[in-house]
């Protein structure tokens, strides 16, 4: 299925030096993994719809609710530094001169 030359050119392309005793090893490996996918070609999948996962995955996140926060003084409070009704932060960009 797969020869030594072509898992060769496969290290290459991913800049891995493998040696003989590998390329063997990798060899025989990607044969048995290939030979497996041409068994799975083999099934009748007309009926099987396309899937992401093998497992129905749902979301179970709350929606966003805007809701005031009734102690606006306490959470401006825990801030290390504030300006007014805002928290202070360290400058992080360069100002465009």
């Amino acid at each position: 299925m797969i020869d030594r030359e072509q898992v060769r050119k496969v290290a290459n392309l991913a800049r891995l030096e493998m040696t003989a005793e590998e390329e063997e090893q990798m060899t025989a490996q990607l044969s048995s993994i290939l030979e497996y996918f041409e068994q799975l070609s083999e099934l009748d999948t007309t009926d099987v719809p396309p899937t992401t996962r093998a497992i129905d995955v749902s979301n179970v996140t709350r929606p966003d609710e805007l809701r005031p926060y009734s102690d606006r003084e306490a959470l401006l409070g825990e801030a290390p530094d504030q300006d007014g009704d805002f928290f202070k932060v360290p400058q992080i960009l360069q100002a465009e001169e």
